[in-house]
């Protein structure tokens, strides 16, 4: 199965957009949103009808139990990330709780044990495709672990397919690093502003560093013609694949406020964005037939 995942070095870029637009266009059997923080694929694509939930368990967490609590307070005075509270009883706040396990350690009383604790949850629609996806919960850490979960379980309940397309998360985080191990090919979906531009780069710098090919394409690259023009010159300059440009568009936006793709109305953007998926298109197969020699 080649993977093609879709970038953004930042948010607002139009990666979802520009993903949606792919997945129905290729018709895949296989896809996943790797943006286990704000998810929202699965809103242009009508998802969730037929869904299987799982709990992911990050970093385990401190509880202490009351009954046991001689009220010594050294699990308050050696906890550095004041995750222990003291009123009526001691207690743990679990969005502070880092799961290091100090406190259960200096415990007299025993009266301290970690315990596993759900980080986010899984997310697996099969509506004749398989869509994987996640929510982290608010305050937990280890997204970049749940992203490869995703990843793990789009591909072990595909069947067998030719292409899976993944909506990466934004920034260059723990996320994305995860999201791009094990994929054939990355589309950076630039902006024309010089944020855009230096996030690209920060993008491509990583990819470099996996030894994964990217392309780039341009959203939006109506607005700022000169740092769109900046952009291609960038890649030309450094042999990155150009796939193309989609123009900034009031009805892309009306069609994804109603649950709508860009290529499931008549558009500039929806045409745009075809070209730029038949241009990517080729050098997925280019990179599968030199993997094949």
């Amino acid at each position: 199965m080649k993977q093609l995942l879709i970038l953004s070095g930042k948010g607002g870029t139009g990666k979802t957009t520009v993903a949606g637009a792919f997945i129905k266009l290729s018709k895949v059997k296989a896809y996943a949103d790797c943006d286990v923080d704000a998810p929202n694929l699965h809103l242009s694509l009508k998802q969730f009808k037929k869904t299987t939930l799982s709990d992911f368990y990050g970093m385990p967490k401190a509880k202490i139990n009351p009954a046991m609590c001689v009220a010594c307070d050294f699990c308050r005075q050696s906890c550095r990330f004041n995750a222990i509270r003291d009123g009526k009883f001691y207690f743990v706040d679990s969005l502070s709780c880092e799961g290091c396990g100090v406190c259960e350690a200096v415990c007299p009383a025993g009266a301290i044990c970690m315990e596993p604790a759900a980080a986010g949850e899984l997310k697996l629609c099969q509506n004749g495709d398989v869509f994987s996806t996640a929510q982290l919960k608010i305050g937990s850490g280890n997204s970049g672990k749940l992203v490869s979960e995703v990843k793990k379980q789009m591909t072990q309940t595909s069947s067998v397919t030719d292409l899976a397309i993944i909506d990466g998360p934004p920034g260059i985080g723990c996320p994305a690093i995860a999201s791009i191990s094990g994929v054939d090919l990355i589309l950076i979906v630039a902006e024309p502003s010089i944020s855009g531009i230096s996030d690209m780069e920060r993008v491509l710098k990583i990819a470099e560093i996996f030894r994964t090919p990217a392309a780039v394409c341009v959203n939006k690259y109506d607005i700022n013609i000169t740092n769109t023009q900046i952009i291609e010159n960038f890649c030309s300059d450094n042999n990155i694949p150009f796939t193309g440009k989609i123009p900034f568009d009031t009805k892309a936006v009306q069609a994804i406020n109603v649950g709508q793709t860009i290529v499931d109305i008549d558009c500039n953007s929806g045409r745009a964005v075809k070209n730029v998926f038949a241009e990517t298109m080729k050098l997925v197969l280019q990179e599968s037939e030199e993997n094949k020699a």
